[in-house]
């Protein structure tokens, strides 16, 4: 997939691995990158052309499907944590919001530009999963889940779309340097470290990028009988 020259739109471009990625197609050579975002005045960078669109609300995802016709590259980065859901006990209020966001809107974003990535060539859809998409956590159970639920859904589109001509990219990574890790102390990589490495399937033609250590162990143990 060659960046330079490309269209991109990336949800959820107002910070974090968003705000990254987008920087990053610029600096690639991106001849226009749509910063999408609920709130359009809070993508703040100037090379960005800002675009309203809520990932939960069809109007405004077809609004901006309209208005983004001539896109060739869709990063699907928009989520939440969803952490305030407990395993055992209180509301599943927070799972449900997650499962509505990184899941159902990544859907959504992704059945209304399919059509427009084909009558572009084809070009790329990427989907901004997790280590947690393997690994199960009893400390965000709701969060997990809906990675694991956009994971799946990344390989159904990976197929689905694959007449097409459309690279279909899955970016797994562990703890990254945003608000939404801000809990942990635990090792975490930068957002640019995710946006470089997945600028680099991009153009590689690869469909999977697995940004940590962390992150790798977890993908090589699948095969493995579950912990005891």
């Amino acid at each position: 997939m060659e960046i330079k020259g490309a269209v991109a739109l990336v949800t959820g471009a107002n910070r974090g691995i968003g705000r990254a990625f987008a920087r990053a197609l610029v600096e690639h050579g991106a001849a226009k990158v749509y910063g999408a975002a609920r709130d359009p005045a809070a993508v703040d960078d100037p090379d960005l052309t800002p675009l309203r669109m809520d990932v939960t609300d069809p109007t405004q995802i077809a609004q901006a499907a309209a208005g983004a016709h001539d896109v060739t590259i869709v990063i699907n980065n928009a989520g939440v944590g969803g952490f305030s859901t407990k395993l055992l006990a209180g509301s599943m209020d927070g799972a449900r919001e997650a499962m509505e966001i990184n899941y159902f809107g990544t859907w959504a974003v992704s059945r209304a530009f399919a059509p427009i990535l084909a009558a572009n060539g084809g070009g790329a859809l990427v989907n901004m999963l997790s280590t947690a998409s393997w690994a199960s956590r009893p400390e965000y159970p709701g969060y997990a889940a809906s990675k694991a639920a956009q994971w799946s859904l990344t390989g159904a589109l990976r197929e689905g779309l694959r007449a097409q001509g459309t690279l279909v990219v899955g970016v797994h990574a562990g703890f990254v340097e945003t608000d939404l890790s801000s809990f942990t102390d635990a090792p975490k990589i930068s957002a640019r470290d995710v946006a470089e490495q997945t600028m680099d399937a991009l153009a590689g033609g690869r469909t999977e990028v697995l940004a940590d250590d962390r992150t790798r162990e977890v993908k090589r143990a699948l095969s493995e009988p579950p912990g005891q």
